[in-house]
């Protein structure tokens, strides 16, 4: 239930963002902005969110990055799920830390694994690749297994790392701090004070919660912002005319189009 009314109050805030008019941003803050697709274009009945598909999409359509979701299999092999199971999306409950990455390729082979992301995308889309869970038990293997992976690839130029929890950043101890991007929910300001102590990337957050000062903030430590999820010709223009470079959307095709149009006008 109360997942259902926040939904409903943001997609209340979205209709009314839509409708606001914005002026468009100058040339400078247009070509500065980079579009992420959230889970890849999906809309989990025929493309579903966080495979191959879904992420071919949106590099086709000109995206310049793309959010993933990093889970672990009973053997510990890192493989792109939002959930602990695949039942909302797929519609079979299988717990992906129950089963062997055998298995669950076997039952669901559209499940992609890290390993397959990154060789899939490097050198092509911008990988934001954001961690779910980290197991103290198994922490010096999965470490391994990322370290092995994402030292294939270059940090800041194609991917960054993201989390809700800070504290899961641990596993990934071989990067530097700048490349780690905490996720804020509704505790925005806190893990703005963390990202600017731990001198991160800088801090991504729900449009409404990343006030301007806090964004002041982040830009005056050199520090990176990042806002989701712009639904809107409207609201990409109030976010890329406040100087947000980074747009985390469900929307991303769509608003890569918009945005290659304002681009495109002679206003800009």
């Amino acid at each position: 239930m109360k997942e259902h009314l926040q939904n409903l109050t943001m997609l209340l805030v979205d209709l009314v963002m839509a409708i606001v008019p914005r002026a468009v941003p100058d040339n400078t803050a247009l070509r500065k902005c980079k579009i992420i697709s959230h889970r890849g274009e999906h809309d989990n009945r025929a493309v579903m969110e966080n495979t191959l598909l879904a992420f071919d999409i949106a590099r086709a359509a000109g995206v310049w990055g793309v959010e993933c979701d990093i889970r672990w299999t009973r053997d510990r092999i890192p493989v792109i799920c939002h959930d602990p199971s695949t039942e909302r999306v797929f519609g079979k409950a299988i717990l992906i830390e129950s089963v062997d990455f055998a298995d669950l390729r076997e039952q669901l082979p559209a499940v992609p694994t890290l390993e397959e992301v990154v060789a899939r995308y490097s050198g092509n889309t911008h990988l934001m690749l954001e961690l779910k869970s980290v197991s103290v038990a198994d922490f010096q293997q999965q470490r391994s297994a990322l370290q092995a992976v994402l030292s294939k690839i270059t940090p800041g130029e194609d991917f960054h790392v993201l989390s809700l929890e800070p504290e899961l950043f641990a596993v990934v101890d071989f990067l530097e701090p700048r490349f780690l991007l905490p996720v804020a929910q509704t505790n925005t300001a806190s893990l703005s004070q963390v990202s600017l102590q731990s001198d991160y990337c800088g801090l991504a957050g729900h449009y409404l919660m990343l006030s301007e000062s806090i964004r002041q903030k982040h830009v005056a430590a050199g520090q990176m912002v990042g806002t989701g999820f712009p639904r809107s010709r409207n609201c990409l223009c109030r976010e890329v005319g406040r100087g947000v470079e980074w747009i985390f959307s469900n929307d991303a095709v769509y608003l890569q189009g918009q945005l290659a149009a304002l681009r495109a006008s002679p206003k800009a």
